[in-house]
């Protein structure tokens, strides 16, 4: 990835940086919230913190906000099973119990790649941890693509002129998560 290209980019589009992370506070981070920053973003972000236009700031934002949005997947999928009758046929006869239900999608989603977010609910996985890993959009179960990689998506989100091309280039399928992006589920 074009790393140092990215920050300029996204200087000029008024993104604002402070300090890259330092390989200690990236470990701690990791281990805190039991992931691991795939290469591309663990480069990005040592390079330069974001931490305006809704970025993640993994440095001072708060415990409780960064385990919120880290279950803004999980959360906004129990919405759907609740107010929208959303429910996948792998796992089971829904409950009658909303709480029981959103037991089971927490069990099916704690099987998942994990997804860490980047910048409002755009989110990348944490497995394969590799680079050119897709960005999805997640909110509620409308999970679609929104970069191919983190290159791709903050060109994507930061440059209104860009087109999103679904049809051309590839994009790694990632467990379950490219199964909704697809259309696969729902």
């Amino acid at each position: 990835m074009k790393t140092q290209y990215y920050k300029n980019f996204l200087e000029q589009k008024g993104v604002i940086f402070e300090e890259g992370l330092s390989e200690e506070e990236t470990v701690l981070i990791e281990q805190k919230y039991d992931f691991k920053f795939p290469p591309d973003l663990r480069e990005f972000l040592s390079l330069g913190l974001p931490v305006s236009d809704d970025f993640i700031n993994w440095r001072s934002d708060s415990e409780k906000s960064i385990r919120g949005k880290l279950d803004w997947p999980y959360d906004s999928m129990c919405f759907d099973v609740e107010n929208d009758e959303f429910w996948l046929p792998e796992w089971g006869k829904k409950p009658q119990s909303h709480e029981k239900a959103c037991e089971i999608v927490k069990k099916a989603l704690d099987k998942m790649p994990k997804l860490i977010p980047i910048c409002s609910h755009r989110y990348i996985p944490d497995t394969p941890c590799e680079a050119g890993n897709p960005v999805f959009s997640v909110y509620q179960t409308d999970i679609i693509y929104y970069g191919r990689n983190l290159g791709d998506y903050l060109e994507i989100e930061f440059d209104r002129s860009r087109k999103w091309d679904l049809q051309t280039g590839y994009i790694k399928q990632i467990e379950f998560w490219s199964e909704f992006a697809e259309g696969y589920i729902l």
